[in-house]
Formats: structure tokens, sequence, C-alpha cells
């Protein structure tokens, strides 16, 4: 049989690792970096999936990017894993500039009145009370109502939506320019490596050849 391994970490304990790492944001980074660079494909189609991970970060399909990374990706023929690695570009500390940025961008393009994404807060309990809610509602007497997930569509996430956009394609158009020459760098620095422990073991064994001839 084979069992799993159980995550024995407190609730608590999970959340905090979601906001914060053990080993920080820096080593977490630096592992997605190692990680990306070390994939069997060209730097082209790394940086492709690396583009399709960034944008995807920009909108408010939050619980989906890595499905909307991987697809995005598969349409560029890029690399899926770079794709789904580059959503960790969006966390905790990178979504609200990215939020607020993306939703005062989009009322603006949408011509919303000033102050209709205020109380972002509020808005979001709101809807999730709501779903929670109704979906109670649907198996109870008590009568469905949407408001408030209405009033979150049209105040933040349809202008998420189209906010997200120009930024996302901007910051996934510079990281992608930014990886190709780093990734090519990286992959001709690590093939001239292993010829270079090809050529030692091949000294290595050259003078026991000519003993035996």
């Amino acid at each position: 049989m084979v069992f799993k391994r159980r995550d024995r970490r407190a609730i608590w304990q999970i959340v905090l690792d979601f906001f914060y790492p053990r080993g920080g944001w820096t080593r977490a980074f630096e592992y997605v970096k190692h990680r990306v660079r070390r994939l069997p494909d060209t730097p082209e189609k790394i940086s492709r999936g690396i583009w399709a991970g960034v944008f995807v970060c920009f909108t408010p399909l939050f619980g989906l990017h890595f499905v909307f990374a991987a697809i995005i990706a598969r349409l560029l023929r890029g690399n899926i894993f770079a794709a789904i690695m580059a959503t960790f570009f969006g966390n905790p500390l990178t979504f609200p500039p990215i939020g607020f940025l993306s939703i005062s961008l989009g009322s603006w393009m949408l011509g919303l009145p000033p102050g209709r994404n205020d109380h972002l807060g509020q808005k979001f309990a709101d809807a999730s009370y709501d779903l929670w809610y109704n979906i109670v509602a649907a198996f109870t007497p008590d009568r469905i109502n949407w408001r408030g997930l209405e009033v979150f569509y049209d105040d933040v996430f349809f202008p998420y939506l189209v906010g997200g956009i120009l930024p996302g394609v901007v910051t996934a158009t510079i990281a992608y320019y930014l990886s190709v020459p780093v990734i090519g760098a990286y992959q001709m620095r690590r093939k001239k490596a292993l010829l270079a422990k090809l050529d030692q073991l091949k000294k290595k064994t050259s003078p026991t050849d000519e003993t035996s001839n």
C-alpha cells in the first residue's frame, strides 16, 4: 500500500506560510527561478510560458490562474510548466498594488464615477456572503439574493478585468524580453559546464586505455 504523507501543520501555520513562506519570499522566488531556468526547452518557449503566467496575474480570475496560464501558454506554444510557475508573480505582496492599479485603470476606462471602487473590502465580503447564502438558500425556503454579487461584478470584477489587460500585457512583455537572454545564458553556461565535466572524465580514462593497449 502507498500511504500519503499528511500535512500535520496547524491551520494558522498553513495560512501564515501562504502569506509568508518559511524561507521567506526571496527564497521562494529563487526556487521558482531555479526551476524555470532548468526546464528542458528553448529560452523562447520558456519565456512565452512566463509571459502567460505573469499576464494571468493581472486578472481577477483567482483560483483559476494555473488553468488560464496553461491555456494561454498552449495557445502561444510556450512551456506550460513555466507558465504555471510564473503565476507565483502574483502573491500576497504583489496582488494589492496589481488590484489597485487594475481596478483604478478599469474604472477610468469604463467611465465609472469617482468613488465606485471605494470600500473594496466590504464589497468582497458582501459578494462572499451572497455566494454562501445563496448556496444554502437553494436548499431552504429562503429567498435568493444576488445584490452583493451584482455590485461586486459592476464595481470590482469587471473594472479589474478590463483594467488589468494593459498593465498585464506590458509587464508580461517586459518579463519575456528579460527572461530570454537570462535563460539562454544560463543554458549555455550549464552546457559548457557539462562539456567540461565530460572532458575531464575522458582525460581521466584515457591513461587507463593507453596502458591496457
